[in-house]
């Protein structure tokens, strides 16, 4: 009892000195309470920060390893590969070409299939004619009957013709070209000169016939939501066959394993 009374006394004058001094000290069993108490509040105060902070975001997908092959496009051959046409004229190339020169054009590159006047040779397209025709038995799809853009005729003609020579043909031969099947469906005059300035004022008889694809609004009346995928009819009987356009085979079918 005395010996803890002089213990405190011993510590009290020993922490008033050192007070004095501009110390301070603290008992060391005091201590220990307000040290956790501390730890306790720092403890709190970082479970608050994680309720109010966002969580860190998703690691950045690792960057795509790199082949190493090849090398980056040249401009140059960009726009060799990027020769598509439009229908308001939009990729044609600068240049012109006259009826008058593309009738010889016509004449040493398309006729010997084409014919010399775009009627065909043998069974090869038809290119002039055929207007009125598309609602008869026989139809005659054709750049003047059927086509819907003079686009469409310079962009296969500079894509894909001479059959087995495409991509031979300059700007300038292809708007010739392009300007002597026009006059062929008599839709230019025989002097026109056919180029990238007035392209976009040649129309076709049959553009408007031509819209965009309207199924969404349409069909959609007729779409279900459970279509049938399985039995959804009975047996299947031929009731007619397409003789009037001659692609159906005389004869009965063919009997056996057709592979």
């Amino acid at each position: 009892m005395w010996k803890s009374a002089e213990t405190l006394l011993a510590s009290a004058l020993l922490a008033g000195a050192l007070a004095v001094s501009g110390m301070a000290v603290a008992d060391p069993q005091l201590a220990k309470p307000a040290a956790k108490a501390e730890k306790d509040k720092a403890g709190a105060d970082k479970a608050r920060q994680a309720v109010n902070v966002a969580a860190p975001a998703a690691t950045a997908p690792a960057a795509a390893k790199v082949i190493a092959l090849g090398r980056p496009a040249l401009q140059e051959e960009i726009a060799a590969w990027n020769i598509d046409v439009r229908a308001d004229g939009e990729g044609l190339p600068p240049g012109k070409g006259s009826v008058k020169e593309g009738e010889e054009l016509f004449l040493q590159n398309c006729a010997q299939c084409h014919g010399e006047f775009g009627e065909g040779a043998g069974r090869w397209p038809v290119l002039a004619g055929g207007r009125g025709t598309l609602k008869s038995e026989r139809p005659e799809k054709t750049i003047g009957s059927f086509w819907p853009y003079a686009s469409t005729v310079y962009d296969y003609v500079h894509r894909a013709m001479p059959f087995g020579s495409n991509l031979s043909l300059t700007p300038d031969q292809t708007y010739a070209i392009v300007a002597y099947l026009l006059n062929l469906n008599d839709l230019v005059p025989e002097d026109f000169v056919l180029s990238k300035d007035n392209f976009p004022k040649v129309d076709l008889p049959n553009e408007a016939n031509f819209y965009d694809d309207d199924r969404e609004t349409s069909e959609k009346a007729f779409w279900k939501k459970n279509p049938c995928m399985k039995d959804c009819s009975g047996e299947v009987h031929v009731t007619a066959r397409a003789q009037i356009l001659n692609v159906t085979p005389d004869g009965d079918p063919p009997k056996g394993n057709l592979e």
